[in-house]
Order: C-alpha cells, then sequence, then structure tokens
C-alpha cells in the first residue's frame, strides 16, 4: 500500500482560478486514496489480531510504537482531512473557485494550514509556557502521514510474513491430529502420552508465534523449525495411531488367518513329509526335513483383549513372517523332490534313447558298453537310486557310445 500523488499540471496557460480547481481536485483524490489506504490497514487481518492479542517480548515493544504511531496518523489524518473538505468546498464543483475565494484557496494549497497532533507529554514534563505546535502544509501534513504509515506496514508485514511462514506447518500439524483423539483411546498409555506430547507442541508453537512473532525473525528470515517440528511430530504420531487402529480392526481377522493358515501349512507338510519318505525309498539322498510348524503365539488373543495394540501388531508380524517361511520350505522340500525324482525319470529316458543308438550301430555285442550299460542300469533301477553316480555312470555310456558312433 502507497499513497497517490498530486496529479500534474497541464502544459497549456491557465487562469488562476483554473490552475487552483486543478490542483484543488489533485488534493481531493489523493486524500481519497490516503483514506483507502488506512481504511486498508486498519482492517486488514495482522492488524486486528495485534490489536486483540497479549504480545509479549520483541513483538509488544514494536507494536506499542507502532499502534500509538498508528493513532497520531489518524488524528493527523482528521486534522488534514478537515482542511482538504474547505479546499474541496472552495475549488470543486460547478463556477468554482469564485474570485473571492481564490486567497483563502491558494492560502490553503500552499500555506500552512494543517496543525499536526502534538506529542503526548506527561504533566511533570511539561512547560508552562508550551504552546500548540505550528500549522504546517499540506505536503508536509501528507509527507508526516507517509513516514507514520511506513514504520505501521513495516510492522504488520514483518508479522504477517511470520504468520504465513509458521502458519503452514502449525495448520498441517492441527490438521493431522485433527482425528486422532478417537482412535487413540484404547490404543495404549504410551500412545496416548505421545499424542499428547504432539499437541502441546503445537499449541506452544502457536502460543510463540501468536505472543511474540517478531522474535522468529533473524536476519531478515522467519525461523520455522518450532512449527517444523511440530508437523512432523503430529504426522508420526497420526500415522502411528492409524497404523495401530488398523491392527485393532483387522486383529481378529489377522488371528483368525493366522490359525487357518498355520493348520493348512502343517496338513502341507504331512504331505510333503509323506512324498520324502517315498522319495527316501528311491534315491539315497534327498533335502532334509524342514523344521515343524509353529502353533499361533498363545499370546495373541491376551494381546488383543488388553488393548495392546503395538505389541499385538509386533507378535502379528513375527507370526506371520514365521508362517511364510514355514510354508516356504515346506514348498522347496517338494520341488526337490520332484526335481530328484524327475532326474532320475530322466537319466532313464536317456539311457534307453543311447542303447537304442547302440543297437542301430551293432555294439549292443560290445563287452565294454555292454558293461557301461549294466552299471548304469543297475544303478537308476536300485532303490535307493544313488542319484549322482547313475547320473556318472549315465554320461560315461554316453560317452562310450559317442565314440563307437565316431570311429564308424
Amino acid at each position: 500500500m502507497g499513497f497517490y500523488g498530486a496529479a500534474a499540471g497541464h502544459g497549456v496557460p491557465m487562469t488562476a482560478e483554473q490552475e487552483a480547481a486543478e490542483r484543488a481536485a489533485a488534493v481531493l483524490a489523493e486524500r481519497d486514496a490516503i483514506q483507502a489506504n488506512l481504511l486498508e490497514l486498519d482492517g486488514s487481518f495482522a492488524k486486528q489480531v495485534l490489536d486483540g492479542a497479549t504480545l509479549t517480548g520483541r513483538s509488544k515493544e514494536r507494536w506499542t510504537v507502532a499502534s500509538a504511531t498508528f493513532a497520531t496518523l489518524w488524528e493527523t489524518y482528521l486534522a488534514y482531512s478537515a482542511v482538504v473538505d474547505r479546499v474541496a468546498a472552495l475549488g470543486t464543483g460547478p463556477r468554482r473557485p469564485a474570485k473571492k475565494d481564490l486567497p483563502e484557496l491558494t492560502g490553503l494549497l500552499t500555506g500552512p494550514c494543517v496543525i499536526l497532533p502534538a506529542p503526548a507529554v506527561p504533566l511533570e514534563r511539561r512547560d508552562l509556557a508550551s504552546t500548540a505546535r505550528p500549522p504546517v502544509t499540506l505536503a508536509a501534513a501528507v509527507g508526516t502521514m507517509r513516514r507514520a504509515f511506513a514504520e505501521v506496514t513495516e510492522v504488520t508485514s514483518a508479522v504477517d510474513a511470520v504468520w504465513t511462514a509458521v502458519g503452514t506447518p502449525l495448520d498441517a500439524a492441527a490438521a493431522a491430529l485433527a482425528g486422532c483423539g478417537p482412535l487413540a483411546a484404547g490404543l495404549g498409555g504410551e500412545t496416548e502420552t505421545a499424542l499428547r506430547d504432539a499437541r502441546a507442541s503445537l499449541d506452544s508453537a502457536r502460543a510463540a508465534s501468536n505472543a511474540d512473532p517478531l522474535a522468529l525473525v533473524a536476519d531478515g528470515r522467519v525461523d520455522t523449525s518450532a512449527a517444523d517440528q511440530a508437523r512432523e511430530q503430529a504426522a508420526a504420531i497420526a500415522a502411528r495411531i492409524a497404523e495401530l487402529d488398523r491392527v485393532r480392526q483387522r486383529a481378529t481377522r489377522r488371528i483368525d488367518a493366522l490359525t487357518d493358515g498355520t493348520a493348512a501349512a502343517r496338513t502341507d507338510r504331512q504331505q510333503a513329509i509323506a512324498a520324502w519318505h517315498e522319495a527316501a525309498a528311491c534315491l539315497t539322498s534327498v533335502p532334509p526335513l524342514p523344521p515343524p510348524i509353529a502353533a499361533p503365539p498363545a499370546s495373541l488373543a491376551g494381546l488383543a483383549a488388553g488393548g495392546q495394540w503395538s505389541r499385538l501388531a509386533g507378535e502379528l508380524d513375527r507370526a506371520e513372517a514365521e508362517l511364510a517361511a514355514a510354508a516356504a520350505g515346506t514348498a522347496g522340500l517338494r520341488d526337490a523332490i520332484t526335481a530328484a525324482l524327475g532326474r532320475r525319470e530322466e537319466l532313464r529316458g536317456l539311457l534307453r534313447a543311447y542303447k537304442a543308438k547302440a543297437a542301430r550301430l551293432g555294439a549292443t555285442e560290445d563287452p565294454a558298453i555292454a558293461a557301461s550299460y549294466d552299471q548304469a542300469h543297475d544303478l537308476l533301477l536300485t532303490a535307493p537310486c544313488d542319484l549322482a553316480a547313475a547320473e556318472s555312470a549315465v554320461a560315461a555310456y554316453q560317452r562310450a557310445i559317442l565314440a563307437t558312433e565316431g570311429r564308424r
């Protein structure tokens, strides 16, 4: 906000009456601009809040001075405006100014005519013979008001900048905590204490910025660290409460699912053990059995009944992870057995194929080749089968056939 200057004069020569009328119109327009700016400042958010706030520290000191300056500014404006009203009466409107009014109008436009309010001096410091301040010109009065206006807006602008900077994180903290109260009930003393601490941090940061906003300004920058900390603290506890509330809502379903999942995993393990025994009868080397699958912790129901949701969340996470690992172990055992038995069948098929190839080559009567075949055949059909030895024997038979084929 700022005051507007008087309108520029015309380059064309004018009569004294015309020049006075133009200057009167310019003074009136300037007064209207000044009034609009003063009213805007008076109604501004920062000004209204500062007037009603219980300030402390630097903000109290500066606003005490600024508010007194603003009061004096209004007094100056009223004295100045009364003179402008007389100027308007003499110099504006149809057939104005009249020639007879020109001397008075000129005196008001150019001479000292505004009596500025005297500074308040305590009675004990007054001089008995002190007189009122001498009047000043309209231009001087405007200059005085301009300086006072700048002093007041400097304070309100600085305060507004602080509230804008800290308002965003503080509002975010308040929004995060807004719905936490009902959810936190029953989540345990630790969670409720953390929520109280977050609210206290928010209230403290907001109270500090309201009571002494200018204390947060250093080297032209606003310190938002307390507001940022309140926002982070609020976001953290809000997220934790939401997480624990989800645990609370899902607790029964998760416990039931864990019980059912454990029963299914145990059934799968029993089937895998049966397959393991069958494989152990067929193969000399089978993977070890996975450890037994533990029952769900007996503490889960008690933790849910006692509202110990934080501990329950940890116990459920751990039990679910252990069940997933056990199920993966069972699946791994089943896959390993299937792969081993499949490899045995693959080797048997490979041996049959190369025996057929030996017959086409007429090599089946070769004692060495026949002995190599018998060794591989016996290993593959012996129970339990030494799969590694059988694989080596099949490979030896394969090499023998390929060597015979190469010679022929």
